[in-house]
Formats: structure tokens, C-alpha cells, sequence
């Protein structure tokens, strides 16, 4: 084959590949990109709320009373007394700063989205200042919960997880797709640019925008993806296979040495940690008195070195458990140690410091966090809500670009499946290789692309 023939193949499947990858973020942006537009408007609206919602929660959250606190086992008893009902107490979260309010937890299938409840104690003169249901590590409350269930699944149940995981499972793609094309078109486009026509105006917003917000598209999606039902269950074994799991102390009591357990980073956007579970292994006999080791556990585990102010404590739901008692503030510097406390005897069985936690460890928690919002505070909202708007105009943007150079009726843009059947035999086996490991990866990605070909099929049989 002379060296010219090989210049024109070369192009010609350069050429194929640019038409392939230039389909694909087509196909995307028609079909997948009303869902991310949704998860990027939602997921705006959460990580800007929690001040809207200490505002309109304030007489629950915070107290006038200046005085000493009382003790935790008068609190619990203070709002077991104001329940109508016998719930299980599950947690109790210690008033953090002075002028704040205890929450006392209770396991509550009536309480929507979460099954939590809380009585919120005036911890210096017991009154009792709110019930309302909480959710998640954050303790967010039904303001922001509702919000929350919104943004991960549409208020649709397990059903409304496919929206979400669809959208992360496409918005990587999308974006290494948009970063090609405007790596290969830059010199046509920056000519194009001078015309100034609106088409190349939306077009030049579309990628400007792109390019900028590029290294969040791939942090929130594949963050995002960590929570999703079928690709974070994989990624989940992945992550056990290899051992990147997060240490947590083990509550077992009867074991002769204490090995390290795994945690769940994703207790935000899960149900409130082991409802289900709590409720089905309650013990058939309960401890006498069980309220009033709340102070003395608390106090050990003070001595251990869980000193952040925010923390909570869970009572053991058998006798051959430790009670858990773990720091739970997500922001700079991180502050999530926990132990296990041995109720009998008040001392430390078992602990998870985040210090010596390993790298990837670390990483994981940092990314959940600032995925949602919480690890830099104000700074993390106002860079998490920019990016969300910049992605919804970014979307919008294109929908306008699309609608302006539109095909006129009667008439169809080239499938996708011919520009893959112009591809090298190499640049095939490559292509196809990759989209069965994504499919079985992401397989929500699988069935969509499924759905992508066989639309497509059909178009190409058209022309």
C-alpha cells in the first residue's frame, strides 16, 4: 500500500471516529441530558438550602435558656414522656454548642423518606422545642429531605433511582466526548467564531462553559455513581476486592479480638443507618435502665478522644454488642473517629480514627462531602450551585443549538452505527470491547446504549 493510500485510510478513520463520537454526544444530549438537567437543578437546590432550612427550623434548633445541661438520661426521659407512641430510641445527638438543642432519636416507620424521628430537647430545662423526621449523617430535616429525595430518585421510590444513575452514568462520557470535539474542531471553530452567527454564538458558550466546569463533570459523576443502585453496587465490590473500604471499629462484644469492619460513607442519601435492621433484631429482653448509660458512655468515649462537638451516640441492641459512639462533622477539618464502648464496664473496645485511615480512605469521604456540599461550608455551596447552573445553561444551550440547525423534515443526520462501520477493523474491536465493559460496569449505560443502537437501526434503515 503506497504511503498516500495509507494517508487517506488514516484520515478517513480519524474522520470516522470524529463522526462516531460526535453521534454519541448527540444521542446524549437528546436523550440523556433532560435527566442530568434535572439532577444538576435539584442538586443546586439541596446544596443551597441548609441555611434556608436553620432559618425556618430555628425555634426547634436553638434555645434561649442559659444555665448548666442537664444530663443526657434526663433529656431521654424528657422526650420518651412527650411521645404518644413506644418507639425504639435509636441515637441521641448531644446539643453541640451552647444555645442548642439535643436530639433524642427514634426508629419511626411513619416518618416519610427517613423512618427517623426526632424530639428536640431544650437540654437546660427539658422542654421539648420540636418533632420532626431526620435524615441521614447531616441530620437534614424535612425541608431539605424532600429536596434530597427530589434530586436521587424523583420522589418515585427505588423506581426514581434509574433517573440519577442514568444521568451519572452518561455525564463523563459526555464530557470526555465535548472535550474531543472541541479538541479537534478548534481551529475550524475559532474561524467560524468571527462570523458571529447566533449558532456559533450558543455553540461557543456551550463548550467555554464546558470547558471550565470539565473537572467537575467528572467529580460529580463519578461521585454521584458511588450512590447509584447497580453501577455503586459494583464499584462497591471493586473497592472491597482491592481494599479500599473505610475502617470502622467492630461492636461485637463475644469475639476475643476486635477486628476492623467497614462503614458506609453514603449514610446521607441512604435510609437512616439500620433502620430496617434495628427493627427486626430487637432483643427480646431490653436493658434496665438503659437511659441512664448514656452519660457514662459518652464520658468514655470523651476520654478516648472523640472531642468534636457533634457526635452521636447508638445504644446496643443486645447485650453482646458495644455501644457506638461516633464524631459526625463532614466539614474541614473532617472529624468522623468513632468507638466502640463496652456499657458494662465503660471502656473503649474498638476504634476508627480518620487520621490513620488509608489515603483512598480519606479521598472517598472528602469526595462524598464535597459532593454534597458540606466539606468546605459556604465555599463548597457557592462553587457546587455555580457549577449546577453553569451545567443547566450548558444544556439549554445546547438544546438551542441543536433546534437551530435541526433536519429539515423529511430528512436524517447520519447514524451512528455507520460512522462505527467505518471505522478500522482495529478501532471496531477496540470500540466494541469497551462499550460491553461499560455496559456490564454501568448497566443502567448498558441498557440505554442498547436502546441508543436499536433507535438508531432503525434511522439508518430509513435512509
Amino acid at each position: 500500500m503506497s504511503t498516500q493510500t495509507k494517508s487517506k485510510a488514516s484520515e478517513s478513520s480519524s474522520n470516522a471516529m470524529l463522526l462516531l463520537i460526535t453521534r454519541l454526544h448527540f444521542y446524549i444530549g437528546l436523550f440523556v441530558a433532560p435527566f442530568i438537567f434535572v439532577a444538576a437543578l435539584t442538586g443546586t437546590i439541596y446544596v443551597i438550602t441548609p441555611q434556608l432550612e436553620n432559618i425556618i427550623y430555628k425555634d426547634v434548633l436553638t434555645t434561649q435558656s442559659v444555665g448548666e445541661n442537664q444530663s443526657l438520661a434526663k433529656q431521654i426521659a424528657a422526650a420518651r414522656s412527650y411521645l404518644k407512641s413506644d418507639l425504639t430510641l435509636f441515637a441521641v445527638r448531644p446539643a453541640p454548642e451552647k444555645g442548642d438543642t439535643t436530639r433524642v432519636m427514634f426508629l419511626d416507620p411513619s416518618a416519610q423518606h427517613s423512618g427517623a424521628r426526632a424530639i428536640f430537647i431544650d437540654p437546660v430545662t427539658l422542654n421539648v422545642t420540636g418533632n420532626l423526621a431526620v435524615y441521614g449523617t447531616s441530620g437534614i430535616l424535612p425541608l431539605r429531605t424532600t429536596i434530597d429525595f427530589m434530586h436521587r430518585q424523583l420522589l418515585l421510590g427505588e423506581f426514581g433511582r434509574y433517573y440519577s444513575e442514568l444521568a451519572a452514568s452518561w455525564l463523563w462520557i459526555a464530557a470526555l466526548g465535548g472535550l474531543f470535539l472541541w479538541y479537534k474542531g478548534g481551529k475550524k471553530n475559532k474561524a467560524e467564531f468571527a462570523s458571529r452567527t447566533e449558532h456559533l454564538r450558543k455553540r461557543r458558550r456551550h463548550y467555554q462553559v464546558g470547558l471550565c466546569i470539565f473537572l467537575g463533570l467528572i467529580f460529580v459523576s463519578i461521585t454521584g455513581l458511588t450512590w447509584s443502585k447497580w453501577a455503586g453496587a459494583n464499584i462497591g465490590t471493586l473497592r472491597s476486592s482491592i481494599g479500599w473500604v473505610t475502617p470502622s471499629v467492630d461492636r461485637d462484644l463475644s469475639a476475643s479480638s476486635h477486628k476492623t469492619m467497614t462503614s458506609d460513607e453514603h449514610a446521607d442519601h441512604l435510609n437512616h443507618p439500620s433502620h430496617k435492621h434495628a427493627q427486626a433484631k430487637q432483643p427480646a429482653e431490653k436493658f434496665e435502665n438503659t437511659d441512664l448509660l448514656f452519660d457514662g458512655v459518652l464520658n468514655a468515649a470523651r476520654k478516648a478522644g472523640i472531642d468534636a462537638n457533634k457526635l452521636e451516640i447508638k445504644p446496643s441492641s443486645t447485650k453482646d454488642k458495644a455501644w457506638f459512639v461516633r464524631e459526625i462533622d463532614r466539614s474541614w477539618p473532617t472529624q468522623v473517629d468513632s468507638v466502640a464502648v463496652d456499657a458494662s464496664t465503660m471502656t473503649v473496645t474498638s476504634r476508627a480514627d480518620f487520621a490513620i485511615f488509608p489515603i483512598v480512605a480519606k479521598l472517598i469521604r472528602w469526595g462524598i462531602d464535597g459532593h454534597m456540599g458540606i466539606l468546605f461550608g459556604l465555599a463548597n455551596q457557592i462553587i457546587l450551585a455555580a457549577f449546577g447552573l453553569s451545567l443547566c445553561f450548558m444544556i439549554i444551550w445546547g438544546y438551542r443549538m441543536w433546534w437551530i440547525r435541526r433536519p429539515q423534515a423529511c430528512s436524517t443526520s447520519k447514524p451512528l452505527l455507520q460512522a462505527w462501520s467505518r471505522l478500522s477493523t482495529l478501532q471496531k474491536v477496540i470500540t466494541t470491547v469497551i462499550a460491553i465493559a461499560l455496559g456490564f460496569s454501568l448497566p443502567v449505560m448498558g441498557v440505554s446504549l442498547v436502546v441508543f443502537l436499536l433507535i438508531d437501526a432503525y434511522r439508518w434503515k430509513l435512509q
